[in-house]
C-alpha cells in the first residue's frame, strides 16, 4: 500500500456498525432519532389495536384506514432505521408499551389518534431542529419530505376527527363516515 493510500485510509471515519461514515451523527440527535423510531414502532401497533378494535365492530372503513397507518408507520420505522445504518450506526430498538385496545367511543380514540400524529410532528421538528443547528444537511434533506407527509397525516386526523365529533355517536352518521373511509 502506497503513502498516499494509507492517510486516504486513515482518514475515513467508521461508525458504530463498523461501515464508512462520511459524517459522523452528533450523539444527541442520534438519542433523539432514537426515540423518534420508537415512537414509529408504537404507532405502528397501535394503529393495528384500532384497527382490531374497529373490525371487532364490522366498521371496515375505519378499519381499513387504521390497518393502512399501521402499515405506513412500519415503513417510516423502517426508513429511519435504513437511515441510521446508513449513517454507520447500530440501531438501538427500544422496549413498547403495550398498545391501548378499549375506548370510550370513536371520537376518544380519533383524538387520541390525533394527538399521537402531532406528537409525531414534534418529534420530526425537534430532529429537524437539532439537524439544522449542527448543520446536518444529511438529515435534513432526509427529513424534509418526511416532514411534508407527516404534517399531512395530521391534517387528514384533524378532519376525521372534525366529522366524528360532528356526528355525535349517530350511528347512521358513524356509518357514512365508515362507508367514506373505506372507498379511499
Amino acid at each position: 500500500m502506497t503513502e498516499n493510500n494509507l492517510k486516504t485510509k486513515n482518514l475515513i471515519n467508521f461508525g458504530p456498525s463498523g461501515r464508512a461514515v462520511a459524517q459522523p451523527l452528533d450523539t444527541q440527535l442520534l438519542e433523539n432519532f432514537f426515540e423518534h423510531l420508537t415512537m414509529e414502532r408504537y404507532a405502528n401497533v397501535q394503529y393495528f389495536a384500532i384497527y382490531l378494535w374497529f373490525q371487532e365492530r364490522d366498521l371496515n372503513g375505519f378499519a381499513s384506514y387504521f390497518l393502512n397507518e399501521s402499515m405506513g408507520e412500519m415503513d417510516h420505522a423502517r426508513r429511519f432505521a435504513d437511515y441510521l445504518i446508513a449513517r454507520g450506526q447500530k440501531v438501538q430498538l427500544k422496549e413498547l408499551d403495550a398498545p391501548i385496545q378499549e375506548w370510550e367511543s370513536i371520537e376518544d380514540l380519533i383524538s387520541f389518534s390525533f394527538n399521537m400524529e402531532a406528537d409525531l410532528t414534534s418529534s420530526l421538528q425537534q430532529l429537524y431542529s437539532i439537524s439544522e443547528r449542527l448543520s446536518d444537511t444529511r438529515s435534513n434533506v432526509f427529513l424534509d419530505p418526511i416532514v411534508e407527509a407527516q404534517t399531512k397525516s395530521e391534517d387528514e386526523f384533524a378532519n376525521i376527527l372534525g366529522k366524528v365529533k360532528f356526528a355525535a355517536n349517530q350511528p347512521s352518521a358513524i356509518l357514512l363516515i365508515d362507508s367514506d373511509l373505506n372507498k379511499k
